[in-house]
């Protein structure tokens, strides 16, 4: 087999291998991973690959040749949405899986147990550093229920509009970061003249200071080498305290699992976004938690997660995600269909239409229960989607400051990508990159097209994973050290 078929209302299929002319019906070279046409396709005529519009001819495209970015156009979506239509809960499971988790007081359960390092602002990011680099493996020998010290700094937290959307965001994540149950212990480090004030948040978010929630600024405390030799005295004392932490089992709903995708492919949506939405499908059954983001990769495919809304109110917050997405990219000049990286279209994706369809995927097939903000508290169970950008630093902090305790990403291009504090596995589109980056990949999804895997048997070994990875498991990631620079709030609005 050397072409897939993704439905008969298709005139596209894909080249699972390169293609000469006169192979398989090609009359042109075809890459991997590209489309060819199975018939005449006029100019103006809507190109459809999962029985769905992908894009519109931009000229006569004859049967055989290849399709993309030089004869496939864009045009915004004018959708009619359905809300409720395409409601599939999820069959009772046959049995309640469990992992073993550290219960929280809040009730909610991390996967992880780690002391964060949190900046009010770029300005105290040194200092942050500095203070998480102390705890070196040696030193927390000791402290074997301590997954580690980590600094989570950002380039913003002032220069900003006091009460605009950016400021928000900002406090949110912030917020979300320190109350995620992956986090053991915080401490905040601010200058102490910045717009984004310590204080602030605290009153705003009802966080109580404390042995394991300590602050401070550096022009309180009177310099950056005080406040560095203050932040590990305060870290040392909290280190018994979080060590105390012992994992117990706990339900898989307990589970919340961020979904994303990055360095996306043609197999994208044919093998490791199907798995992994199978693997969600089977985590809401359990009464677990999934998490979509990234609004602008699901332009094209929204129509899809309205038709699956719980309710009417659901389904219309996500269209006004969309729309704003709209406007918000039309102010800037841009458009929605600047989405597809250079990588992506090397990969055989041509469109956000293409791409959308496919990383919709991964939110399996259960009723879509509750849109949120970006980094707000999810508070549904089953699936659910946050808006966020498309960039995957900013959409994995932000799901993570959402409550995310797991992080599951696909990749078919190769993404070197790992997050802390929630453990982040990677699933391989194709077997052909997966045996590139082997180290860096956990699941192989390629096997559903080189060995005749089922979506089901690799969505269940992905699921399986995340029982493991929940329980204490290291990801190719965490072993590599990835996750202390790809903390990146979305930064939106003014800088004054």
């Amino acid at each position: 087999m050397n072409t897939v078929r993704l439905s008969d209302a298709d005139n596209v299929i894909t080249a699972i291998t390169a293609l000469a002319p006169g192979q398989d019906g090609a009359t042109q070279a075809i890459p991997r991973g590209h489309k060819l046409a199975t018939q005449d396709i006029p100019k103006g005529a809507p190109v459809l690959k999962y029985a769905q519009v992908i894009g519109y001819a931009a000229e006569d495209i004859a049967a055989g040749c290849h399709v993309h970015t030089h004869n496939l156009e864009f045009r915004n979506v004018d959708t009619e949405y359905t809300f409720g239509t395409n409601l599939r809960p999820a069959p009772a499971p046959k049995t309640r899986d469990t992992f073993m988790g550290y219960r929280r007081a809040t009730g909610r359960v991390g996967t992880r147990n780690y002391i964060a390092v949190l900046t009010s602002v770029n300005c105290s990011a040194t200092a942050a550093r500095k203070i998480a680099e102390h705890f070196t493996d040696a030193r927390l020998a000791a402290y074997p229920n301590v997954d580690g010290v980590v600094a989570f700094v950002h380039g913003t937290g002032c220069a900003m509009g006091g009460d605009g959307t950016g400021f928000e965001l900002l406090q949110r994540t912030l917020w979300g970061y320190a109350r995620n149950p992956n986090v053991g212990g915080v401490l905040m480090a601010g200058l102490g003249c910045e717009m984004m004030q310590i204080d602030w948040l605290i009153e705003a978010y009802g966080l109580k200071p404390g042995p394991l929630f300590q602050t401070m600024n550096i022009q309180d405390v009177g310099g950056l080498r005080r406040t560095v030799e203050l932040g590990i005295a305060r870290i040392e004392d909290m280190l018994p305290r979080v060590n105390e932490a012992r994992r117990e089992e706990c339900p898989s709903s307990d589970l919340m699992v961020g979904l994303e995708c990055g360095g996306s492919d043609a197999w994208s949506g044919i093998t490791a976004n199907p798995a992994v939405g199978y693997a969600c499908d089977l985590l809401v059954a359990q009464g677990g938690t999934g998490v979509l983001s990234e609004t602008p990769e699901i332009y094209g495919a929204e129509h899809m997660l309205t038709a699956r809304a719980a309710s009417r109110a659901v389904g219309e917050k996500l269209i006004e995600l969309i729309k704003w997405w709209e406007g918000y990219t039309a102010a800037a000049g841009g458009s929605m269909d600047n989405n597809p990286s250079p990588g992506n279209k090397k990969g055989g994706l041509t469109t956000i239409l293409e791409k959308s369809l496919g990383a919709s995927a991964k939110g399996g097939t259960t009723p879509l229960m509750g849109v949120y903000r970006y980094a707000e508290p999810v508070t549904a169970k089953g699936f659910t989607f946050m808006d966020s950008p498309g960039y995957d630093p900013a959409s994995v902090t932000g799901m993570i400051a959402s409550g995310c305790n797991l992080v599951c990403f696909t990749t078919g291009r190769g993404s070197a990508f790992g997050s802390k504090p929630s453990p982040c596995m990677k699933v391989a589109t194709n077997s052909e990159m997966y045996g590139r980056l082997h180290e860096d990949m956990d699941v192989n999804a390629g096997t559903i097209l080189t060995e005749g895997k089922s979506v089901e048997e690799v969505g269940r070994e992905i699921y399986e994973m995340w029982l493991r990875m929940a329980s204490g498991e290291k990801t190719k990631s965490e072993l590599q050290g990835l996750g202390d620079y790809e903390f990146v709030p979305w930064q939106i609005g003014a800088v004054m």
